[in-house]
């Protein structure tokens, strides 16, 4: 199979599925002859012409608004947010329009769309181009959350968002885009969205991630096993809905949770898997639900120490996993 980045997974997947389907159109900003600011769509507008690869002004609102009346109209749009940060002018659409229109319409009508959204911090963003926004649209019944960590399942989820008869926030780590590399199968192959993965079998103890945040935790596993404990390690890949069984089989087996993400440590994601675990697999459990996340702080700050003091990293889940093993 051939070995790409993360970015050539996302643009050949893009390019592929535009062959194949031909009302799949992309809009966003410098989406065209620049091919975004990332290249996401570098060679695309080249190929599919401006018809199917489409500037759009400088409004999320507007981008994520045209996107919902295409998707009700026969197109299926694939609506590029810059950064994710700057997603929250289209909160209303995603949140109040394209997430229920299943339900409103009594099934009558649905939203084929899929936002795309770089989000996350390490490359020294600052304020506005380093947030994680997935906790705020996880809530959010009717809207697929998926954030993959690898070029394999950023394909093989991409194009199954691209199948998919509901709206996908696909949250792509801006980070991974170009540091991780992997095999990708060539061909219509998927990967199912709902499901997580074990990227790496233990029995000590269970740590659960996503994003940039499972590679660390898989360097921080590597580490445990050289002292004797055997970490399992579960990449979510879809955010919303969560993967429960694949969370609960794993925790009643080890006996311990440790969870791992990078925004605010308030309010993120981790705090609904600790629930889950809390109230199906309380009984199994031999120590304490942990969380590693970044701090309570209103956003990742440009220096790179301050960077690091924000972001959770193998040394830090390492100690905490220590901790949490002593038990």
């Amino acid at each position: 199979m051939p070995v790409k980045s993360n970015i050539e997974a996302l643009r050949d997947t893009m390019a592929a599925e535009m062959r194949r389907d031909p009302t799949i159109i992309i809009t966003g900003e410098d989406v065209g002859q620049r091919g975004g600011v990332f290249r996401a769509t570098e060679g695309l507008f080249a190929e599919f012409g401006p018809s199917r690869v489409i500037d759009s002004p400088l409004s999320e609102l507007s981008i994520v608004g045209v996107g919902i009346g295409m998707a009700l109209n026969g197109i299926r749009p694939i609506c590029e947010i810059q950064f994710a940060d700057f997603i929250h002018p289209a909160f209303n659409q995603i949140v109040n329009e394209a997430a229920k229109m299943r339900y409103r319409s009594n099934g009558q009508f649905c939203c084929p769309m899929v936002i795309r959204a770089p989000y996350g911090g390490g490359i020294s963003g600052a304020l506005y181009h380093s947030q994680s926004i997935e906790a705020f649209f996880c809530h959010v019944p009717g809207l697929y959350v998926l954030a993959p960590s690898t070029p394999y399942d950023t394909a093989g989820l991409l194009r199954s968002a691209l199948r998919s008869p509901d709206p996908v926030l696909f949250l792509e780590h801006k980070k991974l885009y170009r540091a991780i590399k992997g095999e990708v199968p060539e061909g219509d192959f998927h990967v199912p969205i709902g499901r997580a993965e074990v990227k790496r079998a233990g029995d000590d103890m269970t740590i659960i991630s996503y994003g940039l945040m499972l590679h660390e935790s898989l360097k921080a596993a590597d580490a445990l096993a050289k002292e004797g404990v055997a970490a399992e390690v579960i990449d979510l890949r879809t955010l919303a809905p969560l993967d429960k069984d694949t969370i609960l089989t794993s925790v009643k087996k080890t006996g311990k949770a440790l969870i791992v993400y990078e925004d605010n440590y308030t309010g993120g994601l981790g705090g609904e898997i600790a629930a889950i675990i809390a109230e199906n697999a309380f009984e199994y459990l031999d120590g304490p639900i942990t969380r590693v996340a970044g701090p309570d702080i209103p956003a990742m700050p440009f220096s790179h120490p301050m960077q690091d003091f924000f972001l959770p990293n193998a040394e830090k889940i390492a100690a905490a996993a220590r901790t949490l093993a002593a038990y």
